[in-house]
């Protein structure tokens, strides 16, 4: 898909962000309230997306407010791995690595599969797209490793539209607690706006997380890691928890959430057009075939696990549910589950990222040995 959209004043993009800016954080607080899943992102893409096709210009959005939010979603992407117990992530590792085999084997071949059938569409895209887990960082990788961002960013948020929705639904069948209506009420009230965080925010973490974004980047660059903008700040930030003194809290305010959110959601919809919606359009049923074949592999397993760990069906599929963390958890913590189920989600979303920064050798890998 072709990215050469003609390119506004700086005047012409001054006054249109004066519009979406404030529209964006209006949509987002009504999507909040109506419990719409990834409600902040979604609500920038509609805006900045809607501005770009009524205009038939992109959106150009500054750099500093990128960086600013690709280095929070990377804080955000390792928050769950410095709270997680190193003993439960490593009694919980082998079966993680083989639930995390599962879903990205069917992602890599559901993806290449994708772009056989559409010329449009490489390889990278593909995959990016169909790779569960990460719906936030899959745009922002996406277009660090050349891959068409807007097409990922629409598949991932559909698939994670689809879970969220699903998820209290299907585990109301074997739920040990609780009616379903009181199980989704306590979920949507905790999930899909940007759930509890009333924690406090020192000076000392708000420099904490200063030097994350600015050197986030340059150190994962300077290490050679692939997709350095993400991997960059995520590797900083885990470091820089080993070292801080207890009590630091490097978890980013709310503002500074919503922001980074809206910067995803700005990045996808700004630069939409026409021929990626349409693109798009056409593989909605296979976008849809693909989301519910995942979503059974991925409750397979969760039998598996079962018999695995000996713990219950209800922990297995939430441990194994391919995305939507925040639903996850807060069906989880209701339901009293172990801690199986974030750890499990923790490896599996360290293997996507892995395999999503690796992604262009691998898939020279497999096409040649395809060949």
């Amino acid at each position: 898909m072709s990215d050469s959209l003609p390119r506004p004043t700086r005047g012409v993009i001054a006054l249109r962000w004066a519009l979406v800016a404030p529209l964006s954080l209006m949509a987002g607080w009504v999507f909040t309230i109506f419990h719409v899943p990834a409600s902040w992102i979604l609500a920038a893409i509609v805006v900045a997306g809607a501005c770009a096709l009524i205009t038939g210009q992109d959106l150009p959005m500054a750099k500093s407010v990128h960086i600013f939010g690709r280095s929070m979603i990377a804080v955000l992407a390792a928050l769950p791995l410095i709270s997680a117990p190193t003993r439960d992530l490593l009694h919980y590792l082998l079966p993680g690595v083989v639930i995390s085999f599962f879903t990205v084997a069917v992602g890599v071949i559901g993806g290449l599969l994708l772009s056989r059938s559409r010329k449009e569409i490489s390889p990278e895209t593909g995959v990016l797209s169909m790779l569960a887990g990460g719906a936030s960082v899959m745009p922002v990788l996406a277009k660090e490793l050349g891959a068409d961002f807007r097409y990922v960013a629409l598949s991932q948020y559909l698939r994670l539209l689809v879970v969220s929705m699903t998820l209290p639904l299907v585990t109301h069948f074997f739920a040990p607690y609780g009616t379903g209506a009181e199980r989704r009420a306590v979920a949507g009230l905790e999930v899909f706006g940007l759930g509890e965080f009333g924690t406090s925010t020192s000076i000392f973490s708000l420099a904490v997380l200063a030097l994350i974004v600015v050197a986030g980047e340059p150190l994962g660059r300077l290490l050679h890691l692939p997709a350095a903008a993400v991997l960059g700040p995520l590797l900083l930030t885990v470091g820089l928890s080993t070292v801080l003194p207890a009590g630091i809290n490097i978890e980013p305010p709310t503002l500074f959430k919503i922001l980074a959110f809206m910067a995803i959601g700005w990045m996808c919809g700004g630069a939409l057009n026409l021929t990626a919606l349409k693109v798009f359009a056409k593989q909605l049923p296979a976008t849809f075939l693909f989301i519910f074949a995942l979503m059974a592999v991925c409750a397979a397993a969760a039998v598996l696990l079962t018999f695995w760990l000996d713990i219950s069906y209800f922990e297995a599929y939430l441990a194994t549910s391919p995305g939507a963390l925040e639903t996850v958890l807060a069906l989880s913590s209701e339901g009293e589950a172990g801690p199986v189920v974030v750890t499990i989600q923790i490896i599996r979303l360290l293997a996507i990222l892995a395999i999503a920064g690796w992604l262009p050798g691998i898939l020279r890998l497999i096409l040649r040995n395809r060949n």
